[in-house]
């Protein structure tokens, strides 16, 4: 049985989110292992700022995922807003790893 287009996009867009998500983390894991070998406690706070980030992406990944799986979009208009500062600050521990 073939899948309707609308239900394939809506699996492509929850992929897509799913990856968001999980390239922050695992930027965490490498940026953050750096950090907390090479700074001790001040690494462990810029580890524990980086998963607050990450939290927060998540959760506006999340609420988006189920408000398009209801079919509402209502709800979705400052999410691309949030989802780009909060991956433009997950840029700045990737910056910082390579000086």
């Amino acid at each position: 049985m073939r899948m309707a287009a609308d239900d394939t996009q809506g699996e492509r867009t929850r992929l897509a989110w799913r990856r968001t998500t999980l390239a922050p983390l695992a930027l965490i894991g490498i940026v953050g292992a750096h950090l907390l070998v090479s700074t001790g406690l001040a690494g462990l706070s810029a580890v524990l700022l980086m998963l607050l980030g990450w939290l927060g992406l998540y959760a506006v990944a999340r609420r988006r995922m189920l408000a398009l799986r209801a079919g509402s979009t209502a709800q979705l208009v400052r999410s691309p807003a949030i989802v780009a500062l909060l991956c433009a600050a997950f840029a700045v521990p990737g910056l910082l790893l390579l000086r």
